[in-house]
């Protein structure tokens, strides 16, 4: 990821952070998968494991916080290097998040499950945008390991897909509640289940905008679509 730099131990060290950051994505995208079974199987003992994992999520989260903070202080890097950091330390505080949204469906299907009704509930299209959200996260890890603004463009305009397919799962779930009264408080569950895999696509997005302020220096957070496309050309 990092460019080459006139000291080659501090090239080692951005080498090492880089590295971190990835081996903490692969880490939370196994949550992920790990959540997205447990809803496809309504099983308590894969949400388990989902749980368990977050200890070492957010340990990881505080390693590389304080190896960064280590870096900064003795390179006093400026200009793309301090950007570089920068993007990982928020990089890295995203991935924490999706580990806590991969939790919080973990807890959801529990609960789901403890209903006594998961059967019966529309779950399906939960899970594709469960796979859109957790592929659209890999996209964007894949594209932070290459500082790839192209591919980080690409990543910006899929989120809007993700937030296509909640809109349209709210609308069905809530006329479901409305048909059946009894399913109200399951289907809350469901609905809560949903806004966290929205937010795992919107931590990806988080990504994709890093890259960006890394490569051409611009902050392209709250930007139109059009003005971010110029920057990226």
């Amino acid at each position: 990821m990092p460019e080459k730099h006139l000291s080659t131990q501090f090239d080692s060290e951005l080498s090492a952070v880089s590295n971190r950051v990835m081996e903490l994505g692969g880490l939370v995208e196994s949550q992920i998968h790990l959540a997205i079974h447990a809803l496809s199987q309504f099983s308590v003992e894969v949400a388990n494991q989902v749980t368990e994992t977050e200890a070492r999520v957010n340990a990881m989260e505080v390693d590389i916080d304080r190896e960064l903070s280590s870096i900064i202080a003795r390179r006093q890097p400026t200009a793309r290097d301090l950007r570089l950091l920068i993007a990982i330390s928020k990089t890295t505080a995203n991935l924490e998040r999706v580990g806590d949204e991969a939790e919080k469906i973990a807890r959801m299907v529990r609960s789901i499950i403890q209903s006594g009704s998961p059967r019966s509930l529309p779950s399906l299209e939960l899970r594709v945008a469960a796979d859109m959200a957790s592929g659209l996260l890999r996209k964007a890890l894949d594209a932070f390991a290459r500082l790839d603004t192209a591919a980080a463009l690409s990543i910006l305009k899929e989120d809007d897909l993700i937030d296509q397919e909640f809109d349209g799962f709210v609308r069905k779930l809530i006329t479901y509640m409305m048909e059946d009264p009894r399913m109200i408080s399951p289907s809350l569950d469901l609905l809560f289940l949903a806004k966290a895999i929205e937010r795992i696509g919107d931590h990806a997005k988080n990504i994709a905008e890093f890259i960006i302020y890394v490569v051409k220096g611009a902050d392209v957070r709250h930007t139109p679509m059009e003005q971010i496309e110029s920057v990226v050309k």
